[in-house]
């Protein structure tokens, strides 16, 4: 699949005052200056519902992408299982492979080491079986997390059985086109930018999962430590997401 032009089976999604629009030979997904009163969302995808996943290994993502304006909320693209939407019924544990852009105050901070917030070659994979088998002591174990001492000791355990492996990337990325590449095997990823790996999971989501590039005005708070949040945003400028040359082929 590539889009050399728009494909009939990209699905375009608009909430708010959210734009996503083709020109020029590029994707423009854009958010105007907007209240934080709601939730705006610009996104393409190439499915409408989970039945209509089929995005599985071994697959290669590449596009080229860059972002104009000041980023508030995430923005991003890659692989998911589409986990949960705001003004959306039911959530989903959520799997992903993807490059992700988050902004204060979201505080994802799954990965030891990295911060909870900026842009990110990130997995998770909460479906595993390893993850399921400790929900059940998972309220136990937030509180475990609280003590530094335990949390370093710990969480290498609760981040390797929610598939969570990490890189952060230069936020000067953001400002001008580079070229992203997944590669996406069975037992594996490597992630690309600029032809230079910059991470490489060897654990990843073992199934069909939905392509999506996106903008958009929320947080998300998720910590070790059981802390949890989410909403939207002001954007006191226009931002947006200019993607081209986007490929999605077999290996």
């Amino acid at each position: 699949m590539t889009t050399g032009k728009p494909e009939p089976s990209w699905q375009i999604t608009q909430l708010g005052a959210a734009r996503a629009s083709w020109a020029n030979g590029e994707w423009c997904l854009a958010l105007p200056a907007a209240s934080g009163a709601q939730y705006h969302d610009a996104q393409i995808s190439d499915y409408r519902t989970a039945g209509d996943f089929h995005n599985a290994p071994p697959l290669r993502l590449s596009l080229m992408a860059r972002f104009v304006g000041e980023l508030r909320g995430t923005a991003g693209f890659g692989f998911w299982n589409h986990a949960f939407v705001p003004g959306e019924r039911g959530f989903r544990l959520p799997q992903a492979l993807w490059f992700f852009y988050s902004s204060p105050p979201s505080n994802i901070a799954l990965a030891k080491g990295v911060p909870g917030h900026g842009w990110k070659a990130a997995t998770f994979d909460a479906r595993n079986w390893h993850f399921l088998a400790l929900l059940p002591v998972a309220p136990l174990g937030c509180l475990l997390m609280r003590s530094r001492r335990l949390y370093a000791a710990l969480w290498g355990i609760g981040q390797r059985a929610l598939g969570v492996q990490e890189a952060l990337l230069d936020a000067a990325l953001l400002n001008a086109y580079h070229s992203y590449r997944i590669d996406w095997w069975a037992d594996g990823a490597v992630f690309y930018v600029d032809d230079t790996e910059v991470l490489r999971a060897d654990s990843v989501p073992g199934a069909r999962l939905g392509f999506v590039a996106w903008v958009d005005n929320q947080y998300a708070i998720v910590t070790p430590q059981g802390h949890f949040g989410h909403g939207t945003l002001a954007v006191s400028q226009q931002k947006s997401l200019h993607i081209r040359d986007l490929r999605i082929a077999r290996l």
